[in-house]
């Protein structure tokens, strides 16, 4: 029988932290440096080649395919936006790409990291500033399509100079950003009291089904199984489920 996900969430600038019993995903590869501390129990993470490995900690670079198989286990996992201050900065511990390994993230777990550290909204030494008048535009135009073209022409950049901006400095291609940014959004909208449905809607997605495909991909279970035994702790963020938006492409 599958362990299910039980224990409290914060949604704040910069990360994604959950605290309690861990479960089991199937295989996924999100788009945020993700951090593993286990406090109790046994939690094994396998990685796209096959390579299996109890762990105590680990820092996962987004899109590198993983799963996690937990037993009895207590923890914290921490998902960070890929260009908030901590995510450039976990992400800068793994210098040889593409650290798709299991050994590789419980090595770059060995200098230690807090969860409860500051995520920090932009890196101190931030990255271009194209990309993030490009991060910005994005957040403001969730509720509807957005396209590496129309955010390129509006920052006076070719496509393929953002998307390679992107690349270089979020370790990202543009559509997996912002297919985060629109995950991000529907679960401060459903926070916020909203259904699935319309959380899909004021995020962009097609409709709940598109959702539901996404957090699959990124998270390795459906949305139903996170919200089902997740308690929300107080954040920052404060937003109002919003009325139907129109159907993003990505």
């Amino acid at each position: 029988m599958e362990e299910r996900w039980n224990g409290s969430v914060v949604l704040e600038a910069g990360r994604l932290r959950f605290r309690g019993r861990l479960g089991t995903t199937h295989a996924h590869a999100h788009a945020a440096v993700q951090l593993v501390i286990v406090r109790s129990g046994t939690v094994e993470l396998a990685d796209r080649y096959g390579g299996r490995l109890a762990v105590s900690a680990a820092v996962i670079p987004s899109r590198a395919t993983h799963s996690l198989h937990a037993e009895d286990a207590q923890g914290t996992v921490v998902y960070y936006d890929s260009d908030s201050r901590s995510g450039r900065a976990l992400r800068s511990r793994f210098p040889c790409a593409p650290g798709d390994r299991v050994t590789d993230w419980v090595s770059a777990a060995g200098a230690g990291w807090s969860p409860d550290a500051p995520a920090g909204g932009r890196t101190a030494a931030a990255p271009h500033p194209a990309v993030g008048r490009a991060v910005d535009r994005v957040r403001s135009r969730l509720h509807g399509p957005v396209s590496l073209e129309e955010v390129a022409t509006a920052l006076h950049l070719s496509p393929s100079r953002l998307g390679h901006l992107f690349a270089e400095e979020l370790g990202l291609p543009f559509p997996a950003y912002v297919r985060w940014a629109r995950i991000r959004r529907a679960i401060e909208l459903v926070r916020a009291g909203a259904t699935l449905t319309q959380a899909a809607c004021g995020a962009g997605f097609c409709d709940s089904s598109h959702l539901t495909r996404v957090v699959h991909e990124m998270f390795g279970m459906a949305p139903s199984q996170l919200l089902r035994d997740v308690r929300w702790e107080p954040g920052p963020q404060r937003i109002r489920p919003s009325g139907p938006g129109r159907a993003g492409a990505l």
